[in-house]
């Protein structure tokens, strides 16, 4: 067999179907990597630096052979390793019928040379079907900051605290609805709050390239690939947690039409209790804590002392109206508001919301 070079396009449609291995050291790795890829590290991360000193102070035959030395030993190991991936993946159904193992893989670098190379021959003497990516990872981080500029058409879903728009975004997906999930991709749900519960936030890196993902799935989705089917998300801070959505895609949703669920006070006050109330107490008086300049310095006390004495509900009252007048002054800081606002009167917190929101006459206007 022969190794084969491809382009960025070409090795993510390859992607859905095949093993894609990132032979980078597993620093690089953990910092950020193509989603789905599967770790084969060339060099541990101490190896990786002793090359790299190699070739800079050395020569560049100097670092080869030191990479050999390290390469020679785990070939064996390595080869086992992709045999047992691949042997993993599931079978493809022919139109016979009959079921054939995958037997190709992806292989990539940092820029597409000698890391990926040196795997990519291993793998090929051995019988896989190779096929190495052109410019590497690098490419792949040009390609996804490429996505983020896209002319996507969103549909915001706005709405104050504790209207369920989590649950509503998840009931727009099952009915068919184009769903980006910023707070599910970040690891976060948006507030000092939305750590809680939650596992550790990604990278920044790694945020941006699954959500690049995510978003070419709504241009596979559209009409030849141009975007014109819109995607739902949630309105959003620019900053959830620690990570950033990036700002060509940040402004392209502060221009995008907002659908406001309007909900009673009291109805998103009892839906915050039962979502957070459960949750342990002394991360929410920490959480408090880390707004209470913002919040001010006496309802902050009182918000925590009606917590510890067990009165979660008018303690959450307290920040629910904050919040409150935090969105308010969000929602009115963009700029041609009234053209872009849609209000969506609901009597309660109900995945039954969504139905609203699709037959709502602005949105059967944007189908045609």
């Amino acid at each position: 067999m022969a190794i084969v070079k491809i382009y960025i396009d070409q090795f993510l449609e390859l992607a859905k179907d095949h093993p894609i291995i990132d032979v980078r050291s597993p620093a690089e790795y953990q910092h950020a990597h193509i989603p789905g890829a599967y770790s084969l590290p060339l060099f541990t991360d101490e190896e990786r630096k002793m090359v790299g000193t190699a070739y800079k102070q050395e020569s560049r035959e100097k670092a080869i052979k030191l990479g050999l030395d390290f390469f020679g030993p785990k070939m064996r190991q390595m080869v086992e390793e992709v045999e047992s991936l691949v042997n993993s993946y599931e079978s493809i159904v022919y139109e016979n019928s009959r079921l054939s193992p995958i037997n190709s893989l992806l292989i990539y670098c940092w820029r597409g040379g000698m890391r990926s190379e040196a795997v990519a021959r291993l793998m090929d003497l051995y019988g896989f079907k190779v096929y190495t990516l052109v410019g590497g990872y690098k490419k792949f981080r040009n390609y996804v900051l490429d996505t983020f500029k896209l002319p996507f058409q969103f549909k915001v879903l706005g709405g104050y605290t504790g209207s369920g728009k989590t649950e509503t975004l998840k009931a727009l997906r099952q009915k068919g609805e184009l769903v980006i999930d910023l707070e599910d991709i970040a690891k976060h749900k948006g507030s000092a709050f939305g750590n809680i519960g939650m596992p550790a936030q990604p990278t920044q890196e790694m945020f941006e390239n699954v959500l690049s993902c995510e978003l070419r799935k709504i241009l596979e989705a559209s009409p030849e690939g141009g975007g014109l089917v819109g995607a739902w998300l949630e309105d959003e801070s620019q900053r959830i947690g620690n990570l950033n959505i990036p700002h060509d895609l940040w402004n392209t949703m502060r221009q995008s039409p907002v659908y406001f669920l309007d909900i009673p006070f009291d109805e998103r006050l009892t839906h915050i209790v039962r979502e957070y109330g459960g949750l342990e107490r002394q991360s929410i008086i920490d959480a408090i804590g880390r707004i209470r300049e913002k919040l001010g310095g006496l309802n902050a006390k009182t918000a925590i002392r009606l917590l510890e004495e067990g009165n979660t509900i008018e303690s959450f009252r307290i920040l629910l109206e904050y919040y409150d007048r935090f969105y308010f002054k969000a929602l009115h800081n963009r700029e041609q508001l009234n053209s872009l606002l849609y209000t969506v009167e609901c009597n309660s917190v109900t995945s039954e919301n969504a139905s609203q929101l699709i037959h709502h006459p602005q949105y059967e206007t944007e189908k045609l």
